[in-house]
């Protein structure tokens, strides 16, 4: 009884790791989930955020200042970013994951803590982007420092990004296809999807760019993360662009189709006023041998319906002859 009350409070004082990644001075490296020894050159922990247990081993055994717990600890918001001695952390968006479905349409955030020899990134939900990083440690990249650790994972977060943005922008270019040259209406829902995957990609890559220019202009940042962060401005540009031209493509191919739809309720208007002009003398020809009053035309006989009859049509063809030549009626 006592060994299990022992393995609990030991449980309770390590963090609720996901995994951890650990470098030690042979260049062996370990990829587990169980927290490597604090002794160890380089340490990284991915860290489920919604429990107590890494929210506590934060507090007290990460070494983490006040002001980046306060980072840490935060919920999903606007980017933040803060550096405290040579310890920063920052907040970054990505799209959360179901365990059927690769990529959800609900944001999350990752929160990234890093100081000398310990990289801590942590999530409330599980999100995309951390698993496309530990599929990239799983190959064995020789990672020796925070700083490369740091890299690693924008770059995999920046290129999650990028290729959810090609995606859109496929997306956008087979729709109009489909709709330019097989007339192949797409579907409402798919394009308000679509819009709104390429607002929050927008508002990823925005958040992204603006902690990237502040780590570039940290003068107390090592140089070598100043240089990773301007590396990786041009890239989050031009996927900024991307995003902004899938946007414009979006509403032209809203535009386009808005278009189609009144031409299409234009026609159908002409046509209903078109058999509209073309009853109405024969309902007021009907109307007329209708008001059974003495002295009717055609009253008397066997043949009077056949009459009236060809007097209605007469009246409809020469409506149509009087249309045709006022110019109101359309020539294909």
């Amino acid at each position: 009884m006592m060994d299990e009350s022992e393995a609990l409070r030991e449980s309770v004082q390590h963090p609720a790791a996901i995994w951890c990644y650990s470098q030690a001075d042979q260049g062996v490296y370990q990829l587990d989930h169980r927290e490597p020894p604090a002794d160890l050159p380089f340490r990284w922990l991915h860290l489920n955020m919604a429990d107590q247990r890494s929210l506590r081993w934060l507090d007290t055994q990460s070494g983490a200042p006040a002001r980046l717990l306060a980072v840490m600890h935060g919920r999903e918001g606007a980017p933040r970013f803060e550096m405290v001695g040579d310890a920063l952390a920052f907040t970054i968006h990505d799209f959360e994951r179901d365990f059927a479905v690769n990529t959800t349409n609900r944001v999350g955030a990752l929160h990234v803590m890093m100081r000398p020899g310990l990289l801590v990134t942590g999530r409330i939900r599980p999100l995309r982007g951390a698993d496309l990083v530990r599929a990239q440690l799983e190959q064995g990249p020789d990672i020796q420092d925070a700083t490369q650790a740091l890299s690693l994972l924008l770059d995999t977060h920046i290129e999650g990004l990028a290729g959810l943005v090609a995606d859109l922008g496929t997306q956008l270019l087979e729709a109009e296809t489909e709709l330019m040259e097989h007339d192949h209406m797409p579907d409402s829902r798919e394009l308000m999807g679509a819009r709104r995957l390429s607002a929050q990609l927008h508002r990823m890559t925005v958040g992204l760019r603006a902690t990237m220019q502040r780590m570039e202009r940290e003068p107390r940042l090592p140089d070598s993360i100043c240089a990773m962060a301007r590396n990786l401005l041009p890239r989050l540009i031009d996927m900024d662009t991307d995003i902004v031209a899938a946007q414009h493509h979006l509403r032209q191919l809203r535009d386009e189709l808005d278009l189609q739809a009144a031409q299409r309720t234009n026609e159908n208007v002409y046509l209903l006023s078109v058999l509209t002009a073309l009853m109405m003398p024969a309902t007021l020809v009907t109307g007329f041998f209708g008001m059974n009053t003495g002295g009717l035309p055609f009253a008397q006989g066997q043949s009077g319906t056949v009459l009236a009859t060809l007097v209605a049509l007469l009246a409809g063809a020469l409506t149509w002859w009087l249309l045709r030549v006022m110019g109101l009626v359309r020539r294909k």
